[in-house]
């Protein structure tokens, strides 16, 4: 067996099938049925890279994308404006070839931008210390579970029914393998058990609405529970920090600031907590220090938390780099500035308001919830979401999130500023008309 992609000669393979027992490299195969080696995949006949592409571009054609299509789709992940400043730097060969920064000394740039990521992140959530990014919200949420469990030395979590289902299952799938029992309940207890070790809520929560995140804590902490909260990265531009509240660990899905949809990824979801808590946070974490010529430098820093040192006594076993998603959040965030990321929280919540208010005029049309809401808003339809958003595709609109196996007939929608008022009446409009 010859590949060009092998650096072994005949030699070292003959050697190390030797080592093995076994004389031919088919012999490694020998246990495989014989209807199932050497199959004929029946591929297509070749293309030329011009043909090819053209091949993709038609198929491309039968998806529905959000730049020829109005979308008022989110529930975890939303379309923002990305500015094209952001492709420019992500392009870079230096970032976007970049492996994880085990070796510091070969790594400055990329260990400086996760450093820059870190710091905007705590600066956005108000807590004290950041790691480098976690595969996507949920797991973050995950993550945290298991952070707050080995912090407070229990094993009970309270989990808002509130939250995102997709969210839950993640957390469920972690907390199952680690024995913690997760309870789900629907409103804040009066009392917390002193056996729990967090609540976890999400703020907006799934529906959109604002939680009181002040009476969590008070009542968490009072019986030494943490409070975990999933928060809305953007929102937190228009509304008080989580750490203002006295939240412990907040987490959210860093993807709207300024990343692709991209049918599901790759995302990023970001992880903060009290700097008490630093020895238990999950992922890399980069600071910052001097050389010995004074000059500033960049490393991974309290690391024995890590799989590579510490094995299955880690705090955590992530192993990804999302070192590039992050940049991309790094440049959104530093090209906005406080400025412009407050006026894009403005506009989402005043259009998706607008919105709410037009819709919940037409007859047989409602507001399922009363509660404040950011820019995502749960609408009481007559007739079956379903039926609505087939009718909304075919004058490229994308449609709210049916839930009606939660809320009868109810439809999750959400408002970002990529969405103009002439996109808002012409839903109202149709809708009217159904």
């Amino acid at each position: 067996m010859q590949s060009p992609y092998l650096p072994n000669v005949e030699t070292d393979r003959t050697a190390m099938l030797k080592e093995i027992g076994c004389r031919t490299v088919d012999d490694l195969f020998k246990d495989v049925p014989l209807k199932f080696l050497n199959v004929d995949l029946k591929l297509p006949v070749p293309l030329s890279e011009l043909e090819l592409k053209e091949k993709l571009r038609q198929m491309s054609l039968s998806n529905v994308n959000t730049e020829d299509y109005t979308c008022f789709l989110g529930a975890g992940f939303y379309r923002h404006f990305i500015p094209s400043v952001i492709n420019h730097i992500t392009g870079l060969s230096e970032f976007y070839t970049a492996y994880t920064p085990y070796q510091a000394e070969a790594s400055q740039g990329t260990l400086q931008s996760i450093y820059e990521y870190q710091s905007l992140i705590c600066n956005l959530t108000g807590m004290d210390i950041s790691n480098a990014g976690m595969y996507d919200g949920s797991t973050a949420a995950a993550e945290a579970v298991l952070m707050a469990c080995r912090i407070t030395r229990r094993n009970k979590v309270s989990i808002l029914s509130s939250v995102n289902p997709r969210y839950f299952d993640v957390i469920m799938t972690y907390a199952g393998c680690h024995d913690i029992e997760l309870n789900k309940i629907d409103s804040c207890p009066q009392t917390v058990s002193t056996d729990c070790a967090c609540i976890i809520v999400q703020h907006p929560n799934f529906f959109g609405c604002l939680e009181d995140l002040g009476v969590f804590v008070q009542r968490a902490h009072a019986a030494g529970t943490l409070v975990v909260a999933i928060v809305a990265p953007i929102s937190l531009a228009l509304y008080k920090s989580p750490r203002d509240y006295g939240v412990d660990i907040v987490v959210g899905e860093a993807q709207p600031l300024g990343n692709p949809m991209s049918f599901g990824g790759p995302v990023l979801g970001f992880f903060t907590s009290k700097k008490e808590y630093l020895r238990q946070m999950p992922g890399r974490i980069v600071g910052k220090t001097v050389d010995t010529n004074g000059k500033p430098g960049y490393v991974l820093t309290i690391s024995t938390r890590e799989q590579h040192i510490k094995r299955e006594r880690a705090t955590s076993n992530i192993c990804s780099n999302e070192a590039l998603v992050a940049l991309a959040t790094t440049v959104y965030l530093a090209a906005l500035g406080k400025k412009g990321l407050r006026h894009v929280a403005e506009l989402c919540y005043h259009k998706a308001h607008y919105a709410a208010r037009e819709l919940s005029k037409l007859k047989g049309y409602s507001l399922a919830y009363e509660e404040p809401f950011f820019n995502e808003f749960v609408l009481r339809c007559k007739e079956s979401p379903d039926v609505i958003n087939e009718a909304l595709l075919t004058q490229k609109i994308i449609g709210g999130l049916d839930i009606s196996n939660i809320e009868k007939n109810g439809m999750l929608i959400c408002v970002t500023e990529t969405v103009t008022k002439n996109d808002i009446d012409r839903l109202v409009k149709i809708i009217s008309g159904l």
